[in-house]
């Protein structure tokens, strides 16, 4: 790795920080392109409920079409990734043996001949997995598997921080408007805020829905919950 791309690397985290999840996802993904030399692609996938994963950042549809390939077929190197390696990397997913239903599917249907995948995580969990593709085959050498693991391990920690950010932010407004709608009901009843909550949770339960949506149609629309 040169010095110019540890540089180009830094300065790419720089971008990736501050920023919603699926910003710094679809930052992500273009930056891959430009810094990996094999990648003409790229695509992050994340695990989600049941076993699932999904496609929230891609260069093209074209990859979310690959990727939602392995989820339907269940085998391919997105989910060895994230489930089994840090990295993996084919040279012709067509006779890839690893996967021998989705690798020549994809080689018949697509212009995606070789791929690298890395599992992006942090040290407390798996975030999801970030997929290089190219359009030839054998296009990844070591050099580019060592540019792409120190990109991944920007990406991830990246990832991880816009998410616990979003999960602030919910919490705080659900705690915010929650506080509004007691206020509501103080006002209105003339009961103390104990009270108010109280009032918010028998109509969640009876409902069930979280108080934080009860508080926000309260506020919303000014009528009493029932």
């Amino acid at each position: 790795m040169t010095i110019d791309l540890s540089r180009l690397v830094a300065d790419a985290a720089r971008e990736l920080e501050g920023e919603d999840p699926a910003t710094t996802m679809d930052r992500a993904v273009g930056l891959a392109v430009q810094l990996v030399r094999g990648a003409h692609e790229a695509g992050i996938t994340v695990a989600r409920r049941a076993g699932r994963i999904d496609t929230p950042a891609a260069t093209e549809p074209l990859v979310v079409r690959v990727e939602a390939l392995q989820q339907e077929l269940q085998e391919g190197p997105c989910l060895d990734a994230l489930r089994k390696r840090e990295v993996v990397r084919s040279a012709d997913i067509g006779a890839d043996d690893r996967w021998p239903t989705w690798g020549p599917r994809v080689a018949a249907e697509t212009p995606i001949r070789s791929m690298l995948c890395f599992r992006l995580f942090t040290d407390d969990d798996v975030v999801g997995g970030l997929n290089l593709y190219s359009y030839n085959h054998d296009a990844f050498d070591d050099e580019d598997v060592e540019d792409g693991m120190l990109l991944a391990a920007q990406v991830s920690v990246a990832i991880a921080s816009a998410q616990e950010i979003a999960q602030l932010r919910v919490a705080v407004d659900g705690r915010t408007v929650i506080g509004q709608a007691q206020g509501i009901l103080m006002e209105r009843f003339g009961i103390d805020p104990t009270q108010a909550f109280a009032v918010l949770a028998r109509v969640s339960q009876s409902r069930n829905v979280k108080v934080s949506r009860v508080a926000a149609e309260l506020v919303e629309n000014r009528r009493t919950p029932e």
